[in-house]
């Protein structure tokens, strides 16, 4: 599967010392798919605290138990550290994401490869929900200059809606965030 290519960046604490523990306690490797405000406060600075990361995929899929036990929200790290892997089963994304998938913190871990989603895919992937939380997310991250509404608009044509349950309210969704974050003046 191609890859874009590296994620810029670091890993800030207390993150880095939480991500080694669970590097640590793995027995074998696994690439996680990774999403939400962890990857945002990383990568772009979003500044709203988060104590999970979560994740849409792993590889090999057989390897979401051993994770979630060695850092799920009730295992012992998560216990220490105040930080976990959250698994999100119910979510709509691009089709297409794994094409673009970024490396994050590349030969800093040993076992744990941590992927995370381009920041558009990110993006598609809160229209569901569309919580203030997540509305707050697009436009910190449209006001800082990283959002393209023709990448967001032909990626939701051509990888979200064909596949959505129920395609003309994410539509209707994207419009408003277009419209209110995207439109003339807002930067």
């Amino acid at each position: 599967m191609p890859r874009q290519g590296k994620a810029h960046g670091t890993i800030p604490a207390p993150w880095d010392a939480f991500l080694h523990d669970v590097d640590g306690a793995l027995s074998s490797s696994v690439e996680v798919h990774c999403l939400g405000a962890f990857v945002l406060g990383v990568l772009w600075g979003l500044p709203r605290p988060t104590a999970d990361v979560d994740f849409i995929a792993i590889r090999p899929p057989s390897s979401v138990e051993a994770l979630l036990a060695v850092a799920g929200p009730e295992s012992e790290i998560a216990k220490r550290r105040g930080l976990y892997f959250q698994f999100i089963t119910i979510a709509e994304y691009p089709a297409d994401y794994a094409t673009r998938l970024m490396s994050l913190a590349p030969g800093e871990l040993n076992r744990l490869v941590l992927m995370v989603l381009e920041v558009h895919d990110i993006v598609l992937a809160k229209l569901a929900r569309n919580s203030p939380k997540d509305r707050a997310d697009v436009e910190f991250l449209a006001r800082k200059g990283l959002l393209s509404e023709a990448t967001l608009r032909s990626r939701f044509e051509e990888e979200m809606r064909p596949h959505s349950l129920n395609p003309e309210r994410l539509a209707v969704t994207l419009e408003l965030w277009l419209e209110e974050f995207l439109g003339d003046g807002v930067r």
